[in-house]
Order: structure tokens, then sequence, then C-alpha cells
């Protein structure tokens, strides 16, 4: 049996690419479901091939949505339609619509039929890839909220003001054995050592002048 060889590329993305093989006895679905397969998606969404002249103009439709009543003489459905009695150009052209709230489209072109099957193959089945698909749902701009004190960049006199405070404010206990304090360090201790020393130079001085009182009477 001969083989259907299909190359689908996307119409937003024409570096991205797919040959896939097919048995002209398989169904339109099946090609849609390789499709699917091929590039990543998960086939959950409705999807319809649109027979396409040479400039790609919309011709016949083959679906899988739901048709209405109108509808179910004139279009075909994708499980029921096989590729051979529709497809008689050997180089036919299809456009092909997934997911109509986002709209993927693609175009499919027959580009050869091979004479015989492979007996090992399975079919259908995709034969050459080129670069990665786009993701089905793409990568939604999700902006993430940022907290309201950080907002603002702090100035530079208040984070130098807040340092400052943090040293003005250490207590000797705070300070680990073994550590210098900061020059501007200040304790009780201190204080008490100076009034000590003041308080003794004040009694040598009262001491002196009693001396040279005695001397001079």
């Amino acid at each position: 049996m001969a083989i259907y060889r299909f190359r689908i590329t996307f119409e937003d993305y024409d570096d991205v690419s797919r040959d896939i093989e097919i048995r002209p006895t398989q169904t339109f679905d099946d090609l849609h479901i390789a499709i699917q397969e091929a590039v990543g998606f998960d086939a959950s969404q409705p999807a319809s091939f649109f027979m396409s002249d040479v400039n790609w103009k919309k011709g016949r439709e083959i679906t899988s949505r739901t048709l209405n009543e109108e509808e179910t003489g004139r279009i075909s459905v994708l499980s029921k339609s096989r590729l051979c009695d529709i497809i008689i150009d050997p180089h036919q052209k299809l456009l092909y619509h997934f997911d109509p709230n986002n709209l993927w489209s693609f175009y499919v072109e027959l580009v050869k039929i091979l004479p015989k099957e492979e007996l090992v193959a399975v079919y259908p089945r995709c034969v050459r890839e080129i670069n990665e698909a786009p993701k089905q749902y793409g990568n939604s701009n999700v902006i993430i909220p940022v907290p309201d004190e950080f907002d603002e960049e702090l100035d530079e006199d208040e984070v130098e003001g807040d340092i400052e405070e943090e040293v003005m404010g250490t207590d000797a206990e705070d300070i680990p054995e073994g550590e210098e304090r900061p020059a501007n360090f200040s304790d009780e201790s201190d204080d008490t050592d100076i009034s000590s020393e003041m308080e003794t130079a004040d009694e040598d001085m009262i001491d002196d002048d009693s001396g040279s009182d005695n001397e001079e009477y």
C-alpha cells in the first residue's frame, strides 16, 4: 500500500515543522491525533481540516466539532472520513485549525507519496522534526505582586542613621568577649571612674592649699 507523507508547519512559527507518514485508508482523525502528538499538544479541543488550493484558500471542511442539523449534510466528520476518499491531488494542501479559543493554525501539505509502506512501521508516524514546537497553552504573563515595603527604596541617610543608632545603643553585655568596643561606645562604669578621679584631684588641691597657709603663718 502507498503511504502519504504530509509536512505540517505552524502558521505563526514557520521555522517549526513535522513530517508525518500515514496510510491513505486511515482517517482525518488519525492525522489529527498524529499532528497533536508530533507537536506535543493534548488533542482535547475541537479541530477542523479545510481543503485548500495553492493559495491556501479554504474549501471543504472536515471537522470534529459538534454539527448542527444544517451542517450535518455538507460538512464531513474527522472520524468517518478516510484520506483517500477526499484527497485526490498528489500535492494537496490543507488548512488545519485546532482549539477555537486559542485558534492554533497549521499548514498541511502532501509532499510525497511513497510507493509502499514499511512492514515493521506503525502508521501514522512522525519521521522528521525541525525545531521545538511552542507550548500549547503558552506562558501566561503572570505579574507577581511586590510587598508595599519593597516599593520604595530606602534613602541612604536613613540607612546610615539606622546603623548609627544600633551602634550607639549597644550594651556591654551585647559585645562578645575578646572583641574591641566601637570608638563611640560608652559605658556607665567609665563615668564612675572619671568622677572618682576628679574627686581625688579636688582633695589633693585642698591638701596643698592647707599646707601653704601653715607655712606662711
